[in-house]
């Protein structure tokens, strides 16, 4: 009875946190299918170059709301509401910090931004514009990711679900307004991604208006202990998203010399299907942290282990049915793209697809690993797995591949990486168990 009444939890924090991953990243394959078609090669390439300033706007709310959260879940079970009120409060006032901060940078330094990302004259008006607006409206941004990830871990799984897809869906019908009726171009993707927050944050208020809320704002200090205790907890996501930006700008410099624009222009189809598919992995992981941290505060082994079968069974599962989707389809999903007609770019694009999804079988396993850890108060092996899928195994391996076997070199960069770090966690899973019975 006990495993029914989880097994129901497990599905309706996790089908309801799927489903606002996927509508949250329906924010930049909005823009890409939209740009594509509106603006051609070059504006996808130009897209293509400024989303790593996304990711790390990104990166950063999902350090401070999933890591925030995660401690409030931890706090409340062992410190109650008012503790719990605190790390809310320290989360907030650093957010707002911080991402203030950003928006002085993406006023007075786009151009100079879009050149450090390595855009080229053609491309670099259109690039600036999306830097300079996404920073910008970076509070927004990470508001957003703060109160998503606090209001999912305060009991209303279905009101974040809710706000992602509302501003998602809402981004969408503007990235059609504004880039076509309205005939805006690039201001016009970008001022509609940055309008899906926004929307996102008013639908999140009702949680406050309703009164549902176990949390408030409350007079405190501001402690970088807290802030570090916090980033800690969700620094996993921070190096993810840093690590997909860094991949980004490592591959579009390796792919320029490769294939010039076309070849960004295929790298940036693949890379945002699978921007899209990460988030159903992340939305895995992020369904499963509040039952994680929960059972953690509770001192509950039993359901932390059981959260974390459900959470494998669902992302092989999930990895599966993709695979065959992509693999089948990819030469119609390329095609989507293909704004200009441009005959090189559906078979780059289709075989790119084609090799780059084969890592989904391991990615789940990985991504959920790390959550696991972040979220039961245990940050180091999370920090690690984190940093050998991004920067420490990803780059080296692309340049090595690509020197080898060229565009195949680089498709294939990705799924040999993930199979790597999957190794090593299992090596490192059997010698923490073999630690642990030898102690006994």
């Amino acid at each position: 009875m006990k495993d029914n009444a989880q097994l129901k939890n497990f599905f309706r924090y996790c089908s309801l946190s799927i489903l606002g991953m996927l509508g949250l990243s329906c924010y930049i394959l909005a823009d890409t299918f939209f740009v594509s078609r509106g603006l051609g090669v070059n504006g996808l390439a130009a897209l293509n170059i400024a989303i790593p300033v996304f990711s790390v706007v990104n990166g950063l709310g999902l350090m401070l709301g999933m890591g925030g959260a995660t401690k409030f879940a931890i706090v409340r079970e062992t410190d109650g509401r008012e503790a719990a009120s605190c790390v809310f409060t320290q989360t907030l006032f650093f957010t707002l910090i911080i991402s203030a901060t950003f928006s002085v940078l993406g006023i007075f330094l786009n151009k100079q931004l879009a050149v450090l990302l390595g855009a080229n004259d053609e491309i670099i008006a259109d690039t600036a514009v999306y830097v300079k607006y996404i920073l910008a409206f970076a509070p927004f941004f990470m508001l957003s990711n703060l109160l998503i990830n606090f209001v999912r871990n305060d009991g209303a799984p279905a009101l974040a679900m809710a706000a992602m897809l509302i501003g998602s869906f809402s981004n969408i019908l503007l990235d059609y307004v504004l880039i076509f009726p309205c005939n805006m171009g690039m201001l016009g993707a970008v001022l509609a991604t940055a309008c899906a927050p926004i929307i996102g944050v008013t639908v999140l208020s009702l949680h406050f208006i309703r009164r549902k809320n176990t949390f408030k704002l409350v007079k405190i200090k501001p402690s970088f202990k807290a802030l570090f205790t916090v980033s800690s907890l969700g620094v996993s996501y921070l190096v993810a998203e840093l690590s997909a930006g860094a991949v980004m700008l490592v591959f579009n410099n390796i792919i320029l010399r490769l294939e010039g624009n076309v070849g960004v222009a295929a790298y940036g189809i693949v890379a945002n299907i699978a921007f899209v598919a990460t988030s159903l992995f992340t939305g895995i992981a992020q369904g499963s942290q509040p039952l994680f941290s929960a059972a953690f505060g509770r001192n509950d082994t039993a359901a932390v282990k059981t959260t974390f079968k459900y959470a494998l069974i669902t992302a092989l599962s999930l990895a599966a049915v993709l695979y065959v989707l992509i693999a089948s389809l990819a030469p119609q999903i390329a095609g989507l793209f293909n704004g200009d007609n441009n005959a090189q770019l559906i078979p780059l694009a289709a075989l790119g697809l084609r090799l780059y999804f084969t890592a989904y079988f391991v990615v789940g396993a990985n991504i959920l690993t790390s959550s696991l850890y972040a979220a039961t108060n245990n940050p180091r092996p999370s920090f690690v797995i984190s940093l050998l899928r991004g920067f420490v195994i990803i780059i080296p391996l692309a340049f090595a591949l690509a020197a080898a076997l060229g565009m195949t070199g680089v498709w294939l960069t990705f799924p040999a990486a993930e199979l790597i770090v999957f190794i090593i966690i299992i090596a490192y899973a059997a010698v923490k168990r073999k630690r642990k019975t030898a102690v006994r």
